[in-house]
Parts: structure tokens; C-alpha cells; sequence
């Protein structure tokens, strides 16, 4: 998938102003309407643009505990272990991995308490044989997709 240097604009425009009608990006970008719609739609069809629902904050809703849970399973169960994995409402993201584990797990919690309630569902698990957690003591680098965009809108140009 080749994003262009108006995609990257257009991605932009997405990141740091998502309450902003399709109007209005396309007035900004200096562009017809159409031409925006259909720059989104592709972006979309290729998986580039996956999702465009608020971002929460777990720490507002009450869980500001954060901990990265890894996860060793009995070889052949990771297919069941990742679906019960999903029922865990504490689990924000989980990741089959290699090293250290198989999979990867970023938990909230209200407490240390509550962190440790989770680890004993995870721990009792068909299939699960240990856990390594490890807590997160500050966020360095908050969840970001624009330096990476324009990194890629860059290379784009270069290409050129």
C-alpha cells in the first residue's frame, strides 16, 4: 500500500483533528470533497485506516494500574487460552509472541489487589502453566501513529 504525501496530510488531518467533518478536512487540504472521500475510502479498503471510535482512558475509568502480563502455555493451547483470554475485561491487548513467554498481555487494574485477582483468573486458565508480570511505572511514550505516518509519507517522496 503506497500513501502518498496527500494521504499523509489526510492522515494527519485525522490524527489531530478527529471531530472534524469531511467538509471541512477537504476546505483545509484545499481539495474537492469527493476527492477526500475517496482518499479515505481507499485508506480504509487497505487497512490503513482501521478504526474511528474516541480514545479512552483507562486511568478515568477507574483503573489506573497498568501491568504487562506474559503468559507461558501448553504447547497446543494457544488458540484456547487466546479466547479466554478475550472474556477477561481487564485485558486491553494481548499478542502471541516469541522470547520470553507465548503471549503478552497489557492488564488494568483499580489496585495492586485487583491486579493481582486478574493474575490468579489468568493463573487458573486451562492451559496456562506460569505468568511474569511486570507493572508499568509511567508512560514515556503515549500510543502514537503520526511520527510513523510521516516517516512513511517521507519515504514516499523520496521514492519519487
Amino acid at each position: 500500500m503506497a500513501v502518498d504525501e496527500l494521504d499523509t496530510r489526510i492522515l494527519r488531518l485525522l490524527i489531530e483533528q478527529p471531530r472534524t467533518s469531511v467538509r471541512e478536512y477537504a476546505r483545509i487540504l484545499g481539495i474537492a470533497r469527493g476527492t477526500l472521500q475517496a482518499r479515505i475510502d481507499r485508506l480504509e479498503r487497505d487497512g490503513v485506516i482501521t478504526g474511528t471510535g474516541p480514545v479512552l482512558s483507562p486511568v478515568a475509568l477507574g483503573h489506573p494500574v497498568l501491568a504487562f502480563v506474559h503468559i507461558e502455555v501448553t504447547q497446543g493451547h494457544l488458540d484456547e487460552v487466546g479466547d479466554e483470554l478475550a472474556e477477561v475485561p481487564e485485558i486491553v491487548e494481548a499478542f502471541s509472541i516469541t522470547g520470553g513467554g507465548d503471549l503478552l498481555t497489557r492488564v488494568v487494574a483499580r489496585d495492586n489487589g485487583h491486579l493481582e485477582d486478574v493474575i490468579q483468573r489468568l493463573i487458573n486458565l486451562p492451559g496456562v502453566v506460569r505468568t511474569r508480570t511486570e507493572m508499568a511505572l509511567r508512560e514515556r511514550v503515549p500510543h502514537r501513529m503520526l511520527p510513523l505516518v510521516e516517516s512513511v509519507g517521507r519515504g514516499a517522496r523520496a521514492a519519487r
